[in-house]
């Protein structure tokens, strides 16, 4: 499965939990599951761009000279990495502490992604398993 359709997944699963979320506790809950769940979603779509180029850089054919582009690429990519999960940390403290969401829907939503790729990694195995192949 691409990583294109477990993005794709990925939103479907956000939304169908912000409409249980709605509709089963109540409206400030499902808004706390949405932003948890948007804040995952497109954190994991950062990522997936940053790692695309980064591997990228890395197969080029390139002349040696070339390396040191790579080796800064490397470092773009972890300064990067650190810059998104500060930038998380403080967008998820402003709202913790100003309590503009619920705790218990916001880590909810951000289980969203890990959601997606426990079901994925489970369906792969699972065809892999019973198809025959073996």
């Amino acid at each position: 499965m691409s990583l294109h359709k477990m993005q794709v997944m990925s939103w479907v699963y956000l939304a169908v939990l912000t409409l249980g979320a709605w509709v089963f506790h109540s409206a400030f809950f499902a808004w706390s599951v949405l932003v948890g769940g948007i804040i995952s979603i497109l954190s994991f779509w950062v990522s997936h761009n940053d790692v695309t180029r980064f591997f990228g850089s890395l197969t080029a054919t390139a002349p040696i000279p070339e390396k040191e582009k790579v080796k800064k690429s490397r470092v773009g990519y972890i300064v990067k990495f650190w810059v998104r999960i500060v930038i998380i940390g403080i967008v998820l403290l402003v709202l913790i502490k100003y309590k503009k969401v619920n705790i218990f829907g916001l880590i909810l939503g951000l289980s969203t992604v890990v959601f997606t790729v426990t079901v994925t990694a489970v369906n792969v195995a699972w065809r892999y398993f019973f198809s025959g192949r073996r």
